[in-house]
């Protein structure tokens, strides 16, 4: 792994990704520093998950640098990404758990694929699960629990390394209104323990009900990054 020296905990510098002659994201620079909360938005297509994807070194770009503390992701091999992406934590909007394992068994599973003692898993993984509000569900399979629970339990996952940083991809897609504001509140929890979190979203009344930073991708480009103007709608529910 090459080592870079940089103030910021995230950079994007000139990145270009193309899905054969299409440019989903076209010389893209982004700073992101640690500690932040940024929520990424724009129209479907406009290059928001790939956003994710490449930063977690899922998919490789065809020009640029994708940095995160220091590390160049994109020069990265497959052995360097896989201990980079113990790292940071991902969340998916389909949630990925894995339907024959319990809640407790879904989150232990991240620590045993990693080596972890059998003591360590069993002290850490009933401490997220109290993060994220579940340990009263423990024992429950991904079948017995609501979209939001699954949600929560996939935080919970994300959580378990002690990351420094979060990417949540579209989290809130698949929840109603009230589950999904309970599910930002989190993040935000999350993020005042002092993680960086980057969430992609489409939906523009959780953006306004977090209130951080907001950064715009059209064509491939940051077209908008301001702090947010604390203009406020309310959920319904809230």
């Amino acid at each position: 792994m090459l080592k870079i020296f940089v103030e910021c905990m995230i950079a994007f510098e000139n990145v270009t990704k193309r899905y054969g002659r299409n440019a989903v994201l076209d010389k893209l620079n982004l700073n992101i520093l640690r500690g932040e909360f940024v929520s990424v938005i724009g129209p479907s297509g406009a290059g928001k998950s790939t956003l994710i994807y490449i930063l977690i070194g899922a998919e490789k770009i065809q020009h640029g640098k994708i940095s995160v503390d220091g590390y160049v992701i994109n020069e990265m091999n497959d052995r360097a990404l896989q201990y980079f992406r113990r790292r940071i934590g991902v969340v998916f909007q389909d949630y990925k758990l894995l339907p024959q394992k319990n809640a407790y068994e879904n989150v232990a599973f991240a620590l045993e694929v990693c080596g972890y003692e059998t003591a360590d898993i069993k002290k850490r993984v009933p401490e997220v699960l109290e993060i994220v509000g579940l340990h009263d569900k423990h024992r429950h399979f991904p079948h017995q629990l609501s979209g939001g629970e699954k949600q929560r339990l996939a935080i919970a996952r994300a959580l378990v390394h002690n990351p420094s940083l979060i990417v949540a991809d579209e989290p809130t897609g698949n929840l109603d209104p009230i589950t999904a504001k309970g599910i930002i509140d989190l993040f935000l929890k999350i993020n005042k323990d002092g993680i960086t979190v980057i969430l992609t979203t489409h939906n523009p009344l959780l953006v306004d009900h977090i209130r951080k930073r907001v950064v715009k991708i059209e064509g491939g480009k940051v077209v908008s990054d301001r702090q947010h103007s604390g203009y406020h709608m309310e959920i319904a529910g809230s």
